[in-house]
């Protein structure tokens, strides 16, 4: 995939940066900022697993598709133990990350690694799959439905295509913070919308779809068997770790789309990010997680 890892979408959590090559991207750098993100998200990533082990009953080949450095691929291989699992991305040193991850849980014999452009390089596959997740990858690419029949054409008789895309925004913040004018997050979700849509526009080879998944699965020949919406619900007062994703992902969301705010949110926002600001979310006792992932699942007739 010749695309960004880019910063999350409101509506997308970290795994969407995944599968991505991007030339000027230092992968050494951004890859514990992936892992420590997905992470946090397991228990979400764990009831979707749930949820699709009720239709995929004993896998002999999960295809992860944008794995980036491998926390999910590896919640597969935990979730099926009976699957050799397969993660596929375009930058190499992140799958590097997610062999290692595999080795040091004891599933490095039945874990591999593709690495290349989307969709072409699931030709390199060894036999079909039984399970292909594509989490907030196909939006990437210039042309989903394509991509989305792409990836059908390489399921198994029976198998099932589980596409991870859209959901609500994630929150941090109450609509009033006390300091700012209220409603500073979902200012910022409207400016992340029109950044998503520009990077959707100007990726290679777009095409204007409407994002009815369902739709696109049935066009490509699959039979549509679900969809939902998984949560994950980190309350205040939030772990360290939580806090910092919330801290990391304000911070990166100031640097990539502070113009697009007015000088008195920017100025908000600076204050948020400010670790000596008592109003500031390295400090405040309010700063939350909530976010909804949607899950689409189609099937490949036998």
């Amino acid at each position: 995939m010749a695309h960004d890892h880019h910063e999350p979408h409101p509506q997308h959590g970290p795994g969407h940066e995944h599968g991505h090559g991007h030339a000027d991207m230092d992968w050494a750098e951004m890859a514990p900022l992936l892992e420590a993100q997905a992470e946090l998200y397991t228990p979400l990533y764990r009831q979707a697993m749930t949820w699709l082990a009720r239709e995929v009953t004993d896998p002999g080949l999960v295809v992860d598709v944008g794995s980036g450095p491998g926390v999910v691929s590896c919640l597969f291989a935990d979730a099926f133990p009976g699957a050799r699992v397969v993660a596929v991305d375009g930058a190499a040193p992140l799958l590097e990350r997610a062999r290692d991850r595999a080795a040091r849980q004891g599933a490095a014999d039945r874990f591999g690694t593709l690495a290349g452009d989307l969709p072409g390089v699931l030709d390199e596959l060894d036999y079909p799959a039984d399970l292909m997740w594509a989490s907030q990858s196909l939006h990437h690419l210039g042309d989903q439905r394509a991509a989305v029949a792409a990836l059908a054409g390489h399921l198994a008789p029976g198998g099932t295509l589980a596409v991870l895309e859209g959901g609500l925004p994630a929150r941090f913040l109450p609509r009033d913070i006390g300091i700012g004018r209220p409603g500073l997050q979902a200012r910022m979700h409207a400016v992340e919308e029109d950044a998503f849509a520009e990077m959707r526009a100007n990726t290679p080879g777009f095409v204007a779809e409407t994002e009815d998944w369902p739709a696109m699965l049935t066009a490509a020949g699959l039979k549509h068997t679900g969809t939902r919406s998984f949560l994950l619900d980190l309350p205040a007062p939030l772990t360290d770790e939580a806090r910092a994703y919330v801290t990391t992902s304000l911070s990166r969301l100031r640097d990539r789309l502070g113009d697009g705010l007015d000088a008195t949110d920017r100025a908000t926002l600076d204050r948020l990010l400010d670790p000596a600001d008592e109003a500031g979310a390295h400090r405040r006792q309010d700063v939350f997680v909530l976010v909804a992932h949607t899950v689409y699942t189609a099937v490949r007739p036998a």
